[in-house]
């Protein structure tokens, strides 16, 4: 299964990113089950087996994912100082909660296919980023400019490597598009690709329009995942 569910939904849910480790001899055996895939039971026991799922547990966060947000920040300092931030693809949260706690005075919004519970600070639009409308609701409830767009958006995997990678890049596109439209002179991007990095119709555009781009592949994304970030920095403007 995937962290993610729909075209422009995501999971995302750190006060610091060093996770426990789950001591030898804890581990949590899942049997198999009738009516139950392999591959469900397989995702059952990373789930169960997955410091980073107990660590988000512990400190009240929405999904592990909210450590690559950390992970990224740690890395880049790409929170610092930013008052507008737009989520595209916020379900369940995480990713807002780690805003939030950083950013207590920062205006948040986010906007995902799936209902997302309410988050402290920020103001959630439920719809499909990809529907016409999507980037004028999100304009209103910025209410100005934002300084960092970031995205943890996926489009549904077919299985087919190449598909599912073409299907990404083209929701990765569609985010950049929004974010040349509503972020302000120096203001960053963060949007999930797949493995081979952006394309290089892709890496062009954001060459063209952010002094400094770079890709990197969280602690917190699991190693068998496929998933890249792209990191743009300090958008020109027009």
């Amino acid at each position: 299964m995937n962290e993610g569910r729909g075209m422009t939904s995501s999971k995302k849910g750190g006060d610091g990113a060093k996770v426990r480790g789950r001591s030898r001899g804890h581990r949590v055996k899942v049997k198999t089950a009738r009516g139950r895939k392999l591959s469900s039971t397989r995702w059952l026991d990373r789930q169960l087996n997955d410091p980073y799922v107990a660590e988000a547990k512990r400190l009240g966060y929405r999904s592990r994912a909210a450590f690559k947000l950390i992970e990224i920040d740690e890395k880049f300092d790409i929170l610092r100082g930013k008052s507008a931030i737009v989520d595209l693809g916020a379900a369940p949260g995480g990713w807002l909660q780690v805003a939030h706690e950083r950013l207590p005075h920062a205006r948040l919004v986010g906007i995902d296919l799936l209902p997302v519970e309410p988050v402290a600070g920020a103001h959630l639009l439920e719809l499909d980023f990809l529907d016409d409308s999507a980037p004028e609701k999100l304009k209103g409830l910025l209410e100005g400019n934002a300084d960092l767009v970031m995205s943890d958006m996926a489009a549904n995997t077919t299985g087919h490597k190449q598909t599912d990678h073409l299907r990404t890049m083209a929701v990765c596109e569609t985010a950049l598009d929004f974010a040349a439209e509503v972020l302000e002179d120096g203001g960053d991007f963060i949007a999930k690709v797949l493995q081979g990095g952006a394309s290089q119709d892709l890496i062009r555009a954001l060459n063209r329009q952010f002094q400094k781009v770079s890709h990197v592949k969280p602690p917190a994304s699991r190693k068998g995942s496929v998933e890249l970030y792209v990191v743009a920095r300090g958008f020109r403007g027009s």
